[in-house]
C-alpha cells in the first residue's frame, strides 16, 4: 500500500534549517504531541510563529541548495522566468536553469518543484492543524481563537494560491484541468489532483472566513497574516480570475492605511529590505542571527553583501524595461545607469533591493505593498471601461515616483497597456513576472541585444515561447506519484 512521503518540519523548534520527516505526521519529531501543542494558547502561538518563521526558512524538504529559501526563493524564479531580468554571468549557477526555462520539469528530489510541494504543502499541514484544534484551547478567549484561525486559514489560502500557480496554467481557459490535492484536515492519506477551479474555490472560501474572523484584530507585527493581508489576496485571486469588481474592490480595501512612498524614500536603503517601511503590508522579520546568509534573497541579488550577486550572479533590468522609465522618474534610478557600469556592479544592475547595512546579513523579506493593489486597481477598473478611475488611481501612485507623470492620454487598450508597463517597472524584482505572462496569455517574449538578454550576460537559450508553454509549469515530485494511492504516472504535467 502507498504511503504519502513528504517534509515536515517541528511546529515550535522551526526555524531557519530544514529537517526531514513525513509530511503526514502528527506528532513532530521532538516528541511534542498535536494534544500539548493545543492545550494552551502560549503553545499554539508558538505553532504559528513556526509556520510564519518557514516562510524564510532554509531547507525545507530535500534541498539543502542555495537557492532553497523560503518564498523569495519562488518570488525570485517567477522573475527569472521573464521577460524582463537578465542574469549577468554564469556565477555559480544558482538559479541559472530557471532563466533558461529548464528548472521546472524536473521531478527529481531536490529540485525546486519537489522544493515548492513540500515546503507549501508542509504549510498547509501546520495551518490544518491549527483550523481544527483551535476551538479547543481552553484559556484562549473567542477572539484570541478568532484571530488564530484567521491567520490560519491566510496562511492556507496563501500556500494553495501559489501551488495552483506554479501547477497549472492561468484560471481562465483551465478551470477544469488537474490542479492540486486539497487538504483541510491533518491526515494519512494522499488526495488525488483536485480542479483548477476546486482549487480557487478552497482559496476564496479561506480567504473569505479569514476576512471575517481578522476584521478589528489587531496583529503582533507584519510578518503575521492581517485583515488587510487576506484583503490583498483576495484581490490577487480575483486579478487572475478576471473577476474584475472583486479585485477593484479588494485591493481598494486592502492598500487602506499604507501610505506610499514619495521621491527619494523609493530609493533608501531600507525601503525594499525593512518591514518599517510605511508602504509594506507583510513581510518576514529577519534579524541577523536567523538570516539564511548565502542561502538568501539579498545573497543572489543584492552585490553589497559580498554573497551570490557580487560573484557573477548580478540581476539586471533589460534594456529595452530601462529606456522605458522617464528619466526623472526616481525608479530609474533603482538601476546602475548604462556607461557607468563596473566588472562587479554592471550597467543595468539593480540596486533596489538591498540590505540596510552593507555586508550585515540582517534584512527583511517583501511579500506584499500597497502599491501593487493601486495597480491592481487600476487595471481592474480600467478592464471595466472605468477610464477616468482607472486613470486617477493610477496617477496617485506613478506621481509619488514621478510628480509631472499624467495618464491623461491613455484609454481603453492603451490604457491597460500603460497600467501593464508601470506594474512591469514598479513590482520589478518582486516576483510577479511569470505569474502575469501566464494570465495576460502572452508567453515569453523577451528582448535581445546589447543591454538585454543574451551575450555578453549569460545566454538563457530562450527567448519566446507558446502562451501557454509547458516549461511554465512545475513537475509534480515523483515521489508524490511513487507514494500517493490517488495519484499515478497520469497525473503528472506536461
Amino acid at each position: 500500500m502507498k504511503k504519502i512521503i513528504l517534509y515536515i518540519c517541528p511546529l515550535i523548534l522551526l526555524f531557519v534549517v530544514g529537517c526531514k520527516k513525513d509530511y503526514l505526521e502528527t506528532v513532530p519529531s521532538n516528541g511534542v504531541t498535536e494534544k500539548e501543542i493545543f492545550s494552551k494558547l502560549t503553545t499554539v502561538y508558538a505553532a504559528l510563529d513556526g509556520v510564519v518563521k518557514e516562510q524564510f526558512a532554509y531547507g525545507i524538504g530535500a534541498s539543502t541548495g542555495h537557492d532553497n529559501f523560503g518564498q523569495k526563493s519562488f518570488d525570485l524564479q517567477n522573475d527569472l522566468m521573464g521577460n524582463d531580468m537578465v542574469v549577468h554571468s554564469q556565477g555559480y549557477g544558482w538559479f541559472n536553469t530557471d532563466y533558461n526555462l529548464s528548472e521546472w520539469g524536473r521531478a527529481t528530489d531536490g529540485r525546486q518543484s519537489d522544493n515548492a510541494w513540500y515546503f507549501y504543502y508542509d504549510v498547509i499541514k501546520q495551518a490544518n492543524g491549527i483550523i481544527n484544534n483551535i476551538d479547543f484551547v481552553q484559556d484562549a478567549s473567542a477572539s484570541e481563537k478568532e484571530s488564530v484561525k484567521g491567520q490560519a486559514l491566510g496562511l492556507r489560502g496563501y500556500a494553495y494560491y501559489y501551488l495552483i500557480n506554479y501547477q497549472q496554467q492561468t484560471y481562465k481557459g483551465n478551470e477544469s484541468k488537474p490542479g492540486v490535492p486539497i487538504y483541510t484536515e491533518v491526515s494519512t492519506e494522499g488526495k488525488a489532483r483536485g480542479t483548477v477551479k476546486d482549487v480557487y474555490d478552497q482559496i476564496i472560501a479561506d480567504f473569505t472566513l479569514a476576512e471575517t474572523l481578522l476584521t478589528g484584530k489587531t496583529r503582533t507585527s507584519k510578518a503575521n497574516i492581517d485583515v488587510t493581508v487576506v484583503q490583498g489576496f483576495r484581490a490577487r485571486v480575483a486579478l487572475v480570475m478576471e473577476d474584475w469588481a472583486t479585485a477593484a474592490a479588494y485591493a481598494k480595501k486592502a492598500r487602506t492605511g499604507y501610505p506610499l512612498m514619495v521621491g527619494d524614500e523609493y530609493l533608501a536603503k531600507t525601503a525594499f529590505s525593512s518591514v518599517a517601511t510605511p508602504e509594506w503590508m507583510w513581510g518576514s522579520i529577519i534579524p541577523a542571527d536567523q538570516a539564511t546568509i548565502y542561502a538568501s534573497f539579498f545573497s543572489h541579488i543584492d552585490i553589497s553583501t559580498g554573497g551570490y550577486a557580487a560573484l557573477g550572479g548580478q540581476k539586471k533590468i533589460t534594456k529595452a524595461l530601462y529606456d522605458q522609465i522617464n528619466i526623472d522618474d526616481v525608479r530609474k534610478k533603482a538601476f546602475r545607469t548604462p556607461g557607468t557600469g563596473t566588472t562587479s556592479n554592471p550597467d543595468y544592475n539593480q540596486l533596489k533591493h538591498r540590505v540596510p547595512v552593507a555586508g550585515n546579513w540582517a534584512a527583511d523579506y517583501l511579500y506584499m505593498r500597497s502599491s501593487e493593489m493601486y495597480l491592481i486597481e487600476a487595471e481592474a477598473l480600467a478592464r471595466q471601461s472605468q477610464d477616468a478611475a482607472a486613470r486617477t488611481v493610477l496617477e496617485a501612485l506613478i506621481k509619488t515616483r514621478f510628480p509631472a507623470y499624467s495618464a491623461a492620454g491613455f484609454s481603453g487598450a492603451a490604457l491597460v497597456s500603460e497600467i501593464i508597463l508601470q506594474r512591469r517597472i514598479e513590482l520589478w524584482g518582486e516576483g510577479f513576472s511569470l505569474m502575469d505572462i501566464k494570465r495576460f496569455g502572452q508567453g515569453l517574449n523577451r528582448a535581445t541585444g546589447a543591454g538585454n538578454h543574451g551575450a555578453p550576460s549569460f545566454d538563457p537559450g530562450v527567448y519566446t515561447t507558446s502562451p501557454a508553454d509547458p516549461r511554465f509549469l512545475m513537475r509534480v515530485p515523483q515521489r508524490e506519484l511513487d507514494n500517493n494511492t490517488n495519484m499515478s504516472p497520469g497525473d503528472q504535467n506536461p
